[in-house]
Parts: structure tokens; sequence; C-alpha cells
């Protein structure tokens, strides 16, 4: 019985549990939020969130950098940690600015708030073995 409660028929990996966090770190971020705003680039711009007197769509350009390419990049394992940090700054900027560092209503950072803290425990784990970068 401690056995299972243990899980010790598991793996002990600390580099599959990377491939793990950034696989679907990666892919979530992509396909839930990078690809939208992709597709609507045109449509967003506008009402996209000017930073640090950026206009706009240069603003969007930026968080579609690191939200498709830098996700990627982390699906691969390659470059991680350039790709980990934009994507923490990215995250950062989700949550603290744009939702008020809220965790509940309307205007929720939540989502960003878990993201921003897979992607920091990339930055300094790097990509582990089972990566690009690993090998």
């Amino acid at each position: 019985m401690l056995n299972l409660l243990r899980l010790s028929f598991l793996p002990q990996s600390a580099d599959l549990g990377l491939l793990v966090l950034r696989v679907s770190l990666g892919f979530s971020m992509l396909v839930l939020h990078g690809w939208v705003k992709f597709q609507n680039f045109s449509t967003m711009a506008p009402k996209f969130l000017p930073l640090f007197g950026l206009p706009s769509n240069i603003s969007l350009g930026m968080a579609i950098f690191a939200e498709v390419v830098c996700s990627v990049l982390l699906i691969v394992g390659v470059f991680t940690r350039f790709a980990a940090l934009n994507l923490t700054i990215t995250m950062a900027v989700a949550f603290f600015i744009a939702h008020n560092a809220q965790f509940t209503g309307e205007q929720s950072g939540e989502m960003a708030f878990v993201y921003l803290a897979g992607y920091i425990t990339l930055l300094f784990a790097g990509a582990g073995k089972f990566s690009a970068d690993g090998k």
C-alpha cells in the first residue's frame, strides 16, 4: 500500500518531467493563444494593449513571436532558455499589466500566472536531455 501511495511504480526522471512540461506548455500556448492571435492579427491589433510606448500592433507582434515561435522552440527543445525567457516576459506582462495581477473576476490572470510559473521553471532548469538542446 505504501508503494502505491508513493507512486513508486512511475519512472523517476527529471528529464522526462521537463519534456512533459515543455511540450504541454508549448503546445497549449501555441494552439490556444498564439495561433488565435496570429490568425486574427488585423482584428486584434487595434484592441491590443500598447506597451512601453510601442504601438498596439508591435506589442501584439511581440506577443505572437513569443506565443508561436518560442512555443515551437520549446516543444522541440531548441534554444529552450531563450524561448522560456521570451515567454516568461510575455506572461509577466500579461499577468502584472494586462490582468493587474488579479486571480479572480472578469479580468483574471490566473492562466497567465500558471504559464509564468512553468516558463520560469524551464528558464532555470533548461530543456533536459530529451531535447535538441540536450543532444
